[in-house]
């Protein structure tokens, strides 16, 4: 059974700094391709952020220059650094791991909420 574990939300004022993290844990051979998503209230779900196993990472528009995501594929979890935060950026954030065992498995976190107040 395959777990995703997100952590590290919570609240802050605009231009302030988060950090969320990412652990999954199940089958001890495997690593993942993992992002980010977010979602707001009333919104669709949203790409905020991708790595790969190789280390090549993605960003959405609305986050570059601003998030980094970072992967530790030893320990399967990645970290999504999060500066200079909007009141735009709150949302629920989810973490996403695929690829293994299988080319199309796809495990979601429970989320993890971001609020940030003007």
């Amino acid at each position: 059974q395959v777990q995703v574990v997100e952590s590290g939300g919570g609240s802050v004022q605009a231009g302030g700094s988060l950090r969320l993290s990412c652990a999954v844990s199940g089958y001890s051979y495997c690593s993942y391709d993992m992002s980010w998503y977010r979602q707001a209230p009333g919104k669709e779900r949203e790409f905020v952020s991708s790595v790969d196993r190789r280390g090549s990472t993605s960003y959405g528009d609305s986050v570059k220059g601003r998030f980094t995501i970072s992967q530790d594929n030893a320990k399967n979890t990645v970290d999504l650094q999060m500066n200079s935060l909007k009141p735009e950026d709150t949302a629920m954030y989810y973490c996403k791991a695929i690829g293994c065992p299988l080319r199309r498995s796809t495990f979601w976190g429970q989320g993890t909420q971001v609020t940030v107040s003007s």
